[in-house]
């Protein structure tokens, strides 16, 4: 082949892998659910996006796995933090012209839901930072291993049309880095003396309901207090890449059917078939509590016996703006911003 057949002959190869490669960009982009009634704003599993390629029975890909989506972009200025520290989280969410973001619409009671996990998904952070005139978030926060976390931002910029996002970021928390092993699958967590069960498959491509029911000393909690405009606010995590799932009740405190307790239902997809940490957040008698189960979606992949979080190694977490927060497990250190 001449050189002039070589250079053109490069220049397909060149062209084709490109394409292929802005073909792979847009088959991931990140989705976000959107819910009706006080929930609305949240874009619906589906909206935009596709699964994971190579998945067999792969839905739609969850949010928090771009630190950047539809112009906007999550601005962390606090990239690293000690390990058992009180620490000040800060960032910033930058809107289309590259500025601050100041106007966010109100999600759930909150302008923005900060989510930190570490990746192992055995330590859980549900924050409510604070803005400042200028744009920048911030908060305290004190996390007990060192190990690499994952902070998400879920938000709904204010604005006519605006949708849901869920943006995704690094954090370092530095210290002696002891790997955890994550709890096996099971329906049963403990936490501060109550009981909460799981009742439910979480599903591959297909909506399904989970059922959540609370009880303490053996007696069924029928007097939840409403929390973010419901009796339960669940959190779901993908293991391997902590793809985010975000879900809410089909009901709500006031609706004229839902009732206080001890059941909290919710209509969930699974993006894809793998091992998902599912984190509750309830609250009663003015304390907000978090209970975590280990489940897996898939075929064939039933969860296992029930096994106790609280021997898991959840953290307690102290008291926010709704009251004191508590994780499951005793023993380490509080963050004091849980809510």
């Amino acid at each position: 082949m001449n050189t002039a057949g070589k250079i053109t002959a490069f220049t397909a190869v060149l062209a084709a892998s490109f394409g292929a490669a802005y073909g792979v960009g847009h088959a991931v982009d990140p989705v976000t659910s959107e819910e009706t009634s006080s929930h609305a704003g949240h874009r619906s599993p589906g909206a935009k996006g596709s699964g994971d390629p190579g998945t067999a029975g792969a839905a739609h890909a969850p949010g928090g796995l771009q630190i950047a989506e539809d112009g906007y972009r999550l601005d962390l200025r606090t990239p690293r933090v000690e390990a058992g520290k009180e620490s000040e989280l800060r960032f910033a969410v930058l809107g289309r012209d590259g500025r601050p973001l100041t106007g966010f619409r109100a999600e759930h009671g909150k302008e923005l839901h900060l989510i930190v996990s570490a990746r192992d998904l055995t330590t859980y952070r549900h924050l409510h930072p604070t803005r400042a005139a200028d744009g920048t978030w911030s908060t305290r926060v004190e996390l007990p291993r060192a190990g690499d976390y994952r902070l998400f931002a879920d938000f709904t910029p204010g604005g006519k049309g605006a949708e849901n996002l869920t943006l995704g970021a690094d954090l370092a928390v530095g210290g002696t880095y002891r790997p955890a092993t994550l709890p096996e699958p099971g329906r049963t967590a403990t936490v501060d003396g109550y009981t909460v069960t799981l009742d439910g498959e979480l599903r591959p491509g297909a909506e399904s309901e989970l059922t959540l029911s609370v009880s303490r000393k053996g007696r069924p909690v029928t007097d939840l207090d409403p929390y973010l405009g419901a009796y339960g606010h669940l959190v779901a995590l993908r293991g391997g890449d902590l793809g985010y799932l975000h879900v809410h009740p089909g009901g709500e405190p006031g609706d004229g059917s839902t009732r206080p307790g001890p059941d909290i239902s919710f209509i969930a997809t699974a993006p894809s078939a793998g091992t998902y940490r599912l984190f509750l957040d309830f609250k009663h008698e003015g304390t907000v509590r978090t209970a975590a189960f280990t489940v897996r979606a898939g075929a064939g992949e039933e969860p296992g016996p029930g096994r106790s979080d609280a021997d898991a190694g959840q953290e307690k977490q102290e008291k926010g703006d709704a009251g004191e927060r508590k994780d499951a497990g005793a023993g380490h250190s509080a963050d004091g911003h849980g809510h």
